[in-house]
């Protein structure tokens, strides 16, 4: 029995020996076969340890002892961006700035203020008032004024006409008899028809039935002075009436020739 035992740790002593052996030569076997290897990549870690800013995009693989080149983007190195016969100068990063491509160009000074160099146009508009002559009858009385062009010409004549009398018109006896505070709310043609739509000031005359047939005649002569105006519908607060005051009928559009 003592004999075994001994025998048993022999063979277990012989077996480590042998695999150290084995072991040994295996390693010495692949150390023989890629020294070429090894030997580059020591050089090129010398290289390294030497020159830390070298290239980091060569890889050697132990198949072939041959290297590919591993492509890495990378900010361009100091050295490169300085050479300017590389093939890898890089421009350096474009700056942003706000698209104003878009943006109109600054109006020149001229185009700021065009009144200071272009005059505005002016044209003559006849307005109608009321005088009374010396036999007591009421008549129109037209007067010009000169007012600007714009895209409303029959409202502005109509503001002008409520607006009342300058005193050169006063001194020559003309009066207004459109009741006041009366305001136009709209004016609108259709076909030869205006569309006069007044506030309800324009009710309520305090000379009774002459006054009434007064300033029908200012707002009709007033409008119809535009050629392609005929006659006139009176509203009042955007309704119509059938009559103005004591029997003058405006229920219906109204003319020169309706006087």
């Amino acid at each position: 029995m003592q004999n075994n035992g001994k025998k048993k740790e022999f063979n277990g002593a012989l077996a480590i020996v042998i695999f150290w052996m084995v072991f040994i030569i295996v390693i010495f076997s692949i150390f023989s076969y890629n020294s070429e290897i090894i030997k580059k990549n020591f050089n090129i870690f010398k290289e390294r340890l030497a020159d830390p800013s070298g290239s980091d995009n060569e890889t050697f693989l132990p198949d072939d002892n041959s290297f590919i080149e591993v492509v890495v983007d990378q900010m361009p190195r100091s050295d490169i961006s300085q050479n300017p016969g590389s093939a890898q100068e890089t421009s350096p990063p474009a700056v942003i700035t706000p698209d104003t491509s878009a943006a109109p160009p600054a109006a020149s000074s001229q185009e700021a203020a065009p009144s200071a160099s272009q005059p505005v146009q002016m044209r003559d508009r006849a307005i109608y008032f009321t005088q009374v002559n010396s036999d007591g009858q009421i008549l129109q009385s037209r007067v010009t004024r000169r007012l600007p062009v714009s895209q409303s010409p029959m409202m502005d004549a109509l503001n002008v006409l409520l607006a009342g009398l300058t005193a050169e018109e006063l001194s020559r006896g003309l009066i207004n008899l459109i009741p006041a505070n009366t305001r136009i709310i709209s004016a609108t043609v259709r076909g030869n028809t205006a569309y006069i739509n007044f506030s309800e000031d324009f009710l309520f005359n305090t000379f009774g039935v002459d006054g009434y047939v007064a300033q029908l005649r200012q707002i009709v002569w007033t409008v119809t002075e535009f050629s392609n105006v005929h006659d006139v519908q009176v509203l009042i607060e955007g309704m119509r009436y059938d009559y103005l005051g004591e029997g003058i009928w405006i229920g219906s559009p109204i003319s020169r020739q309706s006087f």
